[in-house]
């Protein structure tokens, strides 16, 4: 498959605008350990972003305490003529007088707060990637909508973008504040377009030292940039976002400084724009800047998170995420990605704490003005975009080795917790040296720390040679993790680490090339885990979590050959080392490598939506079979209909029953209609299109040519990858009324006899999306009863106790199965898990990690308050933050009314880590048709608090998909679409319209095939031989 071709991009358009920025975490994967990817970042036109009673007080305070230094005020002060600043620029504060800070903002009262202005608008551009890790997005009833899930979609985004936006139902309802920073908000009526920033002054190099305060969180800033001034001008425009600058200033090389007469803050467009009293000329200089900035709660720019320590006491560390557009939170700085520059930080930390930041440690000296503190510094790093910049203060235990060619691998873990990072060190310490092979290209940096954050949004992010995690993203246990964590937690880090060479050593050049970075990254962790762990059979896994959720394109495999392929990365790599790449750099580099016309066949996948269905049908002719295969837009509303099809040039692959493993045609398909003959095919053979489910595309078989691979399911001689393949195509066809879900259900039970964990785990998702779907009429049960008859034959072969000789799918698969038959109410599974359950919780035989997640889940479907108090206190009594999250993430499936209101009650609790609230709600919405309703209404009662806790982050986008997506009626179209006009969420706008498109594909699935569905069921019911 992937194995021996073409990268497998990796994009997705979650929300088309007028802005060319990214959602932050967004660039990040963020998916549960079973399914995908997510990032909070704010977009060029976002004005000031809402903050919390708490957080405008402590600005406000922080202001006060300014104001103690410059009785005319901040912002007077900074417009005092350039005598009186020279003076004043003697006595301006140093790092040290953070204290005085602090002590100045704690003796003032807390004021009343002021009432929060109209939330901001902010037009963004969601990209998802497999690195996110990738939002668990259910993208089947989305083929339609616009979508760009192909290698290089984002090349053509920003039309499309500016499309969507223009079109958007919601996009008028939008308000937009003021951009003085503390005045009142005022509506705008309409967004000023984005500009990037001016090209007069560039950064050569950053010279930066931050001062953290863990108690005050807040944080002082020294900035000592080497600029090129490019062009004459009297204006320097940097981004900044939540900082306050207390005196800047700009020395020309070899002459006197010059003070900085304003400060004009653009708070919508996130900048800063010093004004200076004579003309810069062009040459090199020295920009320093001094500034106070809050170390916020919101889990990007520069943060607190919080974490227990082992004897039980609560601490903070500060951390920081920044892609794409949150570095300007930590310092001013050009935030671009093309604006590359080297860095020479320094941290200002307790003694006590760790400091890390990209680079290896240079020197740890005391602090002078405070025993307690020390100042670390750090080697100057690459030529490098801000994005990746990163720096962590808090308390961390390491695991560590070596690679052959002297690389230092780190894994930081909680204080206490070191043997829980051996596995990611194992899984570092054998990608670094296959990525150096692979590529032909060593890795940059003298080390690489990989660390486990407690708060954080994302799943992880590739900060070059400083990569941050969740902790369920990195740590394993040995005796609590399950299999799925570890295979998780390889994937992970096998994706992140390739980002140092695509996105950390050759960049996008803007967010629309952002594919080069995560589709590349989201194909080869795939290749890496194979490496490290062939027992996965992760490619066929590739193709279920990745390939058919997000439609990620591989379509060119079998025509290059592996050689030519690792020849042109190596080609992309090295000529664009420390520099800016786009799309078509990259079909450069593989044309040289290959001589083929690559960038000819990828622009059909590229420069349009969509993607194709192929229709097949078949004549024999004595020995052979003439195939008629005819390309059509796929669309998840039904048959295209437009009299402009697109046409795609597609890899089409056909095996046949004499070799399922091999092609016995491949043709390039660049017409609407092809006629092919296959010779020597027997009329009794059956004949499979897509082989390896590799090509980017649908496939609807004619109904004789279906009937006759249905045998070739039960008997296995199909490959498991196109035994996914087939049933996957067929489920989409069925949602979108090309063909019948009854068709559907009958090819599912040819699937009795499948052992491979990844096929069994497509049927386990796609029947839970028509569960979820039935869980509308009042035949719910029966839908139950298929799928209890479907599963128990594997169930039973399984048993509950591993047996000799198996391996990570075998555990895999059980967890699966005997979860989706306690759920769906075995009798049998439902009673065992009560026992094993009981037994669990008194403490005579501990679950294994691997069994877990399906007997809470079983327990709880069928339990009462007992239950629910029960696992509530085991997740009180956890250590481990992947127990936390395990059971998080099944407490949803309860069906109690009145404690699916405790569960949605404790989602906002202090129990929950903030980023994991969503998964609790999302899994009330998804446990059940009351959960549904009571999760929407619980979101719209507290939507203020939800809203303030993700800030427009990815978050906020996934909490109201996973809220609204199962509802199948029209009126809650109608009733979502309203909400939100009166509830602004910018950053979700196109999340919203695919969530209001999707409950009307629903309803009309419904409408139409559930009648036939349940005289299906009756009928199967009532026959003798159903399964």
């Amino acid at each position: 498959m992937a194995r021996g071709g073409l990268l497998a991009a990796h994009l997705i358009t979650e929300c088309f605008s007028a802005s060319p920025y990214p959602t932050a975490q967004a660039l990040k994967r963020v998916r549960h350990p079973t399914s995908s990817p997510f990032f909070s970042a704010s977009p060029p036109q976002q004005a000031q972003e809402i903050k919390g009673t708490r957080e405008r007080w402590r600005r406000a305070q922080a202001r006060r305490a300014l104001s103690l230094w410059w009785p005319s005020g901040v912002r007077g002060w900074q417009r005092q003529q350039d005598g009186q600043q020279a003076s004043a620029r003697s006595q301006r504060p140093h790092l040290a007088s953070h204290s005085r800070l602090g002590q100045a903002r704690r003796a003032q009262p807390p004021s009343p707060p002021p009432p929060p202005p109209p939330r901001p608008p902010f037009s963004r551009l969601f990209l998802l990637s497999a690195g996110g890790r990738r939002l668990p997005l259910d993208l089947c009833a989305h083929w339609a909508s616009p979508i760009a899930s192909i290698t290089a979609a984002a090349s053509s985004s920003s039309a499309a973008a500016a499309a969507a936006s223009s079109s958007s139902p919601f996009s008028s309802n939008f308000s937009t504040i003021s951009s003085s920073r503390g005045a009142a908000a005022a509506a705008m009526p309409e967004k000023r377009p984005f500009e990037r920033l001016p090209t007069e002054v560039r950064p050569i190099n950053y010279g930066l030292c931050l001062k953290p305060d863990l108690i005050d969180f807040t944080f002082e800033g020294k900035l000592e940039a080497a600029v090129e001034v490019k062009q004459a001008t009297n204006q320097i425009v940097m981004n900044c976002a939540d900082i306050d600058i207390i005196t800047a200033s700009y020395a020309p090389e070899g002459d006197e400084e010059i003070h900085a007469t304003g400060f004009n803050y653009q708070n919508e467009d996130e900048k800063v724009t010093l004004s200076f009293p004579s003309t810069l000329q062009k040459g090199m200089g020295t920009l320093k800047i001094d500034f106070v900035g809050e170390l916020n709660d919101k889990m990007k720019g520069f943060y607190r998170s919080k974490y227990i320590t082992p004897s039980g006491d609560t601490r903070f560390a500060a951390v920081t995420q920044f892609e794409a557009t949150d570095a300007r939170r930590a310092f001013p700085c050009w935030d671009e990605p093309a604006i590359k520059a080297t860095f020479d930080i320094s941290l200002v930390v307790p003694k006590d704490r760790v400091g890390l930041s990209n680079m290896n440690i240079t020197d740890r000296m005391p602090y002078p003005d405070d025993e307690n503190l020390v100042e670390v510094k750090f080697a100057r790093t690459p030529v490098m975009s801000t994005y990746l910049v990163a720096f962590v203060v808090g308390e961390y235990d390491f695991v560590e080795t070596r690679t052959t060619d002297g690389v230092l691998i780190r894994v930081y873990t909680p204080v206490g917790k070191a043997e829980q990072g051996k596995f990611a060190l194992e899984v570092a310490a054998k990608t670094l040296p296959f990525y150096k092979d692979y590529f032909n290209v060593p890795y940059p940096l003298p080390k690489i720390d990989l660390i486990a954050i407690a708060d954080f949004a994302a799943g992880a992010m590739e900060n070059w040679g400083l990569v941050t995690y969740r902790e369920t993203a990195l740590l394993i246990d040995p005796k609590n993790s399950c299999s799925s964590s570890r295979q998780w937690v390889a994937l992970v880090v096998g994706h992140e680490l390739a980002h140092q060479w695509f996105g950390n050593l050759v960049t996008m050049e803007w967010w629309t090339h952002l594919w080069l970075n995560e589709g590349f990254a989201s194909w080869i962790e795939y290749l890496c885990v194979d490496h490290c762990f062939p027992e996965y059979d992760i490619w066929t896994q590739f193709v279920s979590a990745d390939y058919t959720r997000a439609q990620e394109l591989d379509a060119l495999d079998n025509s290059h050959p592996i050689e030519d392929f690792r020849k042109g990365m190596h080609l992309y790599l090295t000529k664009f080392q420390h520099k800016n790449a786009s799309t078509e750099d990259l079909w450069e580099s593989l044309e040289d490598a290959s001589g083929k016309p690559i960038a000819a066949v990828m622009n059909t996948w590229t420069k349009q939506m969509g993607f194709p269905l192929v229709y097949i049908e078949g004549e024999q002719q004595e020995d052979n079979k003439v195939l008629k295969v005819v390309q059509k837009k796929f669309c998840a509303s039904g048959p295209y209909s437009g009299e402009d099809c697109p046409l795609w040039m597609i890899p089409i692959t056909i095996c046949t029953s004499d070799d399922p493993t091999h092609a016995k045609m491949q043709v390039l398909m660049d017409k609407p209609e092809l006629t092919l003959v296959l010779k020597d095919v027997k009329p009794e053979q059956w004949i499979k299109l897509n082989l390896g489910t590799v090509g980017f595309y649908r496939t609807q078989y004619s109904p004789d040519m279906l009937e006759g691979l249905l045998p070739a399911i039960r008997d296995l001689s199909l490959l498991p990858v196109d035994r996914l393949g087939l049933q996957n195509d067929l489920f989409s066809l069925a949602r979108a009324g090309i063909i019948s879900t009854v068709e559907v259900l009958k090819v599912m039970e040819a699937f009795v006899n499948e052992p491979n964990y990844t096929v069994w785990s497509d049927l386990s998702c796609n029947l839970g999306i028509l569960s979820t779907l039935l869980s509308h009429t009042d035949f719910y049960e029966e839908i139950q009863a298929f799928i209890r008859d479907i599963f128990s034959p594997i169930g039973e072969k399984l048993g509950w106790d591993p047996r000799p000789g198996e391996g990570h799918l075998d555990a895999l698969l059980r967890g699966l199965v005997l979860g989706k038959l306690g759920k769906a109410g075995h009798k049998a599974t439902l009673e065992e898990a009560r026992r094993r359950f009981k037994d669990h919780v008194e403490g005579k035989h501990i679950l294994s990690a691997d069994l877990r997640s399906s007997v809470y889940v079983t327990v709880l479907k069928h339990g009462d308050s007992i239950t629910l108090d029960t696992m509530l206190k085991l997740h009180k009594q956890a250590d481990m933050q992947e127990e936390k999250n395990r059971i998080e993430r099944v407490l949803g499936a309860i069906s109690q009314p009145e404690l699916i209101q405790k569960v949605l009650t404790f989602a906002l609790s202090e129990e929950v880590r903030p980023q994991d609230t969503v998964s609790v709600i999302g899994g009330v919405a998804g446990g059940s048709k009351q959960g549904r309703k009571a999760a929407w209404k619980f979101v719209r009662d507290n939507w203020e608090e939800l809203y303030n806790r993700y800030q427009g982050g990815f978050l906020i986008s996934r909490l109201i998909k996973l809220s609204v997506d199962g509802f199948a009626i029209d009126k809650m179209a109608s009733e979502v679409k309203a909400f939100f006009e009166s509830h602004p969420a910018p950053s979700a706008e196109r999340t919203i319209q695919q969530c209001c498109e999707n409950i009307l594909l629903n309803a009309a699935w419904l409408k139409r095939d559930a009648e036939n569905v349940h005289q299906y069921l009756l009928q199967r019911k009532a026959s003798p031989t159903a399964v």
